[in-house]
């Protein structure tokens, strides 16, 4: 599958959840001081985001 969620600990010792396409990182999230929060983020994202309103401010 070239798309997934990936959850890393960064140097201050916080989860962040990056969403990943063909190796590159689409967007990330801030951190988080648990990884069962990081996992919740990527909830959020699945619940939401396929609903979510499109916004061009060009």
């Amino acid at each position: 599958m070239p798309h997934k969620f990936v959850i890393s600990k960064d140097k201050r010792g916080e989860f962040r959840v990056s969403f990943n396409y063909n190796s590159e990182k689409i967007f990330w999230t801030e951190g988080y001081s648990s990884k069962s929060s990081a996992k919740n983020a990527i909830e959020s994202i699945l619940k939401n985001g396929p609903g979510a309103e499109v916004v061009d401010e060009s």
